[in-house]
């Protein structure tokens, strides 16, 4: 689709196309709850091309998920998305060698005491994959914690918790309890090992790439929520 619009600008939690208001895919209005975010999804429409591609409007995507997809069942999709933490990725630590646990230890265990002070959570740790369950108070918390957010912040946290293989580190970012680089390392931390020790692939980086571009999207999202 070529741009069919001359100029986009943000007027009372709305984004204008020629004055027109932007709809969702579902035809909703796209009503945003923030002057940050509108201004910013507008800014986007404005940095369009001659083509239009989705691709460039990663916060206008997160926007109509959160009206479309998440709004019409926000503690169904809350209580989906807070499955991860019945397998959380800090939850399961290599075996060996020695200096991969210890960098896990490093790196995710102020994590893991950051949501248990935060929730009063017990995380059990496993060494190996093989499945461990949770604390069934941890279980619950965690998911009462994620289904309490509203649908704009879920519609962040889905793509940084199912990037990441981690609810905790995505309600870290969400409460700003840690530096977002900080916990994008963390999440990826057994790839950017094999890769220090080996040398990079260049199709796993450039996959590793678009994934951060997602992510870093979510989190910025989550920023224009403030």
């Amino acid at each position: 689709m070529k741009r069919f619009w001359k100029e986009a600008f943000a007027q009372g939690g709305e984004v204008l196309l020629d004055g027109r208001p932007v709809r969702t895919p579902r035809r909703n209005a796209l009503a945003l709850p923030t002057p940050a975010l509108t201004e910013a999804v507008a800014a986007e429409w404005n940095g369009v091309g001659e083509a239009l591609d989705p691709r460039l409007l990663p916060l206008t995507g997160l926007a109509n998920a959160a009206i479309d997809l998440v709004e019409p069942d926000r503690l169904a999709f809350g209580a989906q998305l807070a499955k991860y933490g019945e397998t959380d990725l800090l939850a399961y630590r290599a075996e060996s060698p020695p200096e991969l646990v210890a960098r896990q230890a490093s790196e995710w265990d102020p994590l893991l005491a950051w949501v248990q002070q935060r929730y009063d959570v017990h995380v059990e740790v496993a060494a190996g994959v093989m499945h461990r369950p949770q604390p069934a108070a941890t279980v619950v918390r965690l998911r009462d914690a994620t289904v309490a957010l509203g649908a704009f912040e879920l519609a962040a946290l889905s793509p940084l918790v199912t990037i990441g293989g981690s609810l905790i580190a995505g309600l870290a970012l969400v409460e700003r309890a840690f530096d977002a680089d900080q916990l994008w390392a963390a999440v990826n931390l057994e790839e950017l090992w094999q890769e220090e020790m080996w040398g990079a692939d260049p199709l796993a980086a450039a996959a590793r790439d678009a994934r951060r571009r997602d992510w870093d999207a979510a989190v910025r999202f989550l920023q224009l929520l403030r």
